[in-house]
C-alpha cells in the first residue's frame, strides 16, 4: 500500500463538522465526478474514500445512491466504485455552488468563507486527485491535479493564503500545483488531522535531516556550501550590473532563465540551479550547462566594463 492510499485511508476515517463535508464534497462534485442536471456520477479505486462520500452524501441530502462495484482485470486486478446520484440532482449542484440558473459556475473566494470550509475543500481535492510520495523512499513532492489551468491558479490562490508556498507546473495537458518543503507538507497533513500518517512522516523527515546533515559534515559539504554562496552572490552582483545597463536583451531566452533562477536561489549551488530549472521551468539542463551560462554572463559583463573604461 503507498503513503498516499494509507493517508487517504486514515482521512477517510476522520469524522469532520457539516461544513467541511459541504466543501469536501463539492471539492469531489468539481473535479472528479461526471456532473450534468440529471446525473451525478463518481468513480474511485479507493473503497474508504468511496464509503465517506456515499456516507456524506447519503446524510447530509437525504437521498438514495446506487452504488456500482466492477471488477477491473486489465494490468492488475482491482475493484472499481461508482456512485450514481439521480435525486435532487439540481438541488445539490446549486447548494453546493457548482450550477447556477443550469449552468456550471465557476468557483470563487466567497464559496469558502471560513478556514474550516477551506481545509474541507483542500482537504476533497487531495481525496480526488491528490498524491505525496513515501517520505522513505524518494524525495518530499506533494501534488494536485487539475485540467483546467483556472481551477490550479484557485488552489494555489487558497494555499498562499495558509501561508504555504506552492507552485503551479505544466504537465502535459494538465496542470499541477506541487509543494516539496517537507515542513509544509508537515503542515498540511496535520491539517488533514491524519496523525499517524503525520508521525509516520515526521520520524521519517527527523531520520533523513539527521543523515544529511552527518552526510555533508562527512563529505566537507560546509567548505562546498560557502564555496557556492561565494559564488552565488558574485553572480547576482553581475546580474545586478546587466540590469542597471539594460544588457539583458542581449543575453538568449534560456540564459535570462538561468538568471532569474539565481535571483531567486542566491546560495544554491550549481547542482540545485539545474535541479530547479529542469523540475520547475521545464528546461533540461545540467550542471555543466549552468556554468557554461554564468561564462557567458561573466564575458559580457567584463566586455562592457572594458568598453566603458
Amino acid at each position: 500500500m503507498t503513503f498516499s492510499t494509507r493517508l487517504k485511508e486514515e482521512i477517510a476515517s476522520i469524522k469532520s463538522s457539516r461544513k467541511a463535508m459541504l466543501s469536501e464534497i463539492m471539492a469531489f462534485l468539481r473535479y472528479d465526478a461526471q456532473v450534468n442536471n440529471k446525473t451525478i456520477t463518481l468513480t474511485f479505486e479507493n473503497g474508504s474514500v468511496a464509503r465517506r462520500v456515499y456516507k456524506n452524501i447519503k446524510e447530509i441530502f437525504n437521498i438514495e445512491i446506487k452504488i456500482i462495484v466492477r471488477n477491473q482485470k486489465r494490468l492488475r486486478a482491482k475493484q472499481i466504485y461508482i456512485l450514481e446520484v439521480k435525486e435532487n440532482v439540481k438541488d445539490i449542484l446549486e447548494k453546493l455552488h457548482i450550477y447556477q440558473n443550469n449552468h456550471y459556475r465557476a468557483i470563487n473566494e466567497d464559496d469558502l468563507k471560513t478556514k474550516e470550509q477551506i481545509i474541507g475543500f483542500v482537504r476533497g481535492i487531495f481525496l480526488a486527485n491528490g498524491s505525496i510520495n513515501d517520505p522513505s523512499t524518494s524525495g518530499y513532492h506533494l501534488e494536485f491535479v487539475f485540467s483546467i489551468k483556472s481551477d490550479a491558479m484557485f488552489l494555489n490562490n487558497l494555499l498562499h493564503q495558509m501561508k504555504f508556498h506552492s507552485k503551479v507546473l505544466k504537465r502535459n495537458n494538465r496542470y499541477m500545483v506541487y509543494l516539496k518543503a517537507s515542513e509544509e507538507i508537515s503542515d498540511i497533513i496535520r491539517l488533514f488531522e491524519a496523525s499517524n500518517c503525520l508521525f509516520y512522516f515526521e520520524d521519517i523527515r527527523i531520520y533523513r535531516d539527521h543523515k544529511n546533515m552527518l552526510n555533508r559534515l562527512n563529505n566537507c559539504d560546509i567548505a562546498n556550501q560557502e564555496k557556492s554562496i561565494k559564488t552565488g552572490f558574485s553572480q547576482i552582483e553581475d546580474i545586478k550590473y546587466l540590469k542597471e545597463n539594460d544588457l539583458l536583451s542581449l543575453l538568449d531566452e534560456k540564459t535570462n532563465l538561468v538568471i532569474k533562477a539565481r535571483e531567486e536561489n542566491p546560495e544554491s549551488s550549481y547542482q540545485e540551479l539545474a535541479d530547479i530549472i529542469t523540475n520547475e521551468y521545464g528546461y533540461k539542463i545540467s550542471k555543466s550547462g549552468i556554468n557554461h551560462h554564468f561564462i557567458k554572463i561573466k564575458k559580457l559583463v567584463n566586455n562592457c566594463k572594458e568598453k566603458r573604461n
